[in-house]
């Protein structure tokens, strides 16, 4: 079976189709030591090099659409590799044969909760992309006085450097003295979009944790540090959400220690929120 180049390479998690057509165009992508055109199909056999660089995985029959949890502690990042040795968000995931796992998005050092990561890329650049309209919902404990007027300020949209933010939700849920925990919502995953939307309001956010990503939750089982696997039907309804056909090609659910522990897998169905001051 053969597929597009440039479904390939988007699945792979370089970019989007369109991104990979312009790659393609500049003579970017190499399939058998000869450079690729617009229009080439490969498949499995096919030698495929990236800015010279070999495809981890090169077909998509291949890769099952596997998709993890992870509950992001504090203090690691969302990339890689760091040149100044900072622990990362994929140090603890498993290690994949012809393939490799991508971030749905990313979350600053400073915030916890939950990411997702996927073999296909293409998932992840559907659920990143603005068109999407996801929702996001965050615990966001805020230090500082607000008043009913900053909430309908940041209802309603804030200007920012990069363009107009809005919550589409606004929950206040506890607090005491000068700190309070509130819910909300964004549709967007712009830089500290977050932080900065309350800031512009003259309040610091001290704590800040993503609680759901579309429909999905964090598990009450999945505590910091650990990952499960996603099940075949909340893995479908990312494909649907992100405009994407579902293949359904099957993985077993992932067992493996994380930190010396057993990580479960999802149980496939909602959880609740993970609301703050609660483990």
């Amino acid at each position: 079976m053969d597929e597009k180049l440039q479904k390939v390479l988007a699945r792979a998690g370089f970019g989007s189709r369109r991104t990979m057509e312009a790659w393609i165009s500049a003579g970017r992508v190499k399939v058998n030591g000869i450079e690729a055109s617009l229009g080439d199909r490969v498949s499995a056999s096919d030698k495929i090099l990236v800015d010279g660089k070999k495809l981890a995985a090169n077909t998509a029959v291949e890769v099952p659409q596997r998709v993890l949890l992870y509950n992001k502690p504090l203090g690691e990042i969302c990339t890689r590799n760091d040149p100044e040795g900072r622990k990362t968000v994929f140090d603890k995931l498993p290690e994949l044969n012809h393939a490799r796992w991508v971030v749905v998005g990313r979350l600053d050092i400073n915030t916890s909760g939950l990411l997702l990561f996927t073999t296909d890329g293409e998932l992840a650049n559907g659920l990143m992309h603005p068109s999407a309209r996801i929702e996001r919902e965050y615990a966001v404990r805020v230090l500082g006085d607000v008043t009913q007027e900053m909430i309908e300020a940041m209802h309603k949209g804030v200007e920012l450097e990069d363009g107009l933010a809005r919550f589409t939700d606004i929950q206040y849920f506890a607090g005491e003295g000068s700190n309070h925990w509130y819910h909300v919502v964004i549709m967007e995953g712009r830089n500290r979009e977050v932080r900065r939307l309350w800031e512009s309001q003259g309040v610091k956010v001290s704590r800040l944790k993503r609680v759901r990503f579309a429909n999905i939750f964090i598990p009450s089982q999945i505590t910091v540090g650990r990952f499960c696997e996603l099940g075949g039907k909340e893995i479908k309804d990312l494909y649907r959400i992100a405009g994407l056909n579902y293949r359904g090609v099957k993985s077993p659910l992932l067992r493996r220690p994380v930190a010396g522990r057993k990580s479960p897998g999802a149980s496939g169905r909602k959880k609740p929120a993970s609301r703050p001051g609660r483990k």
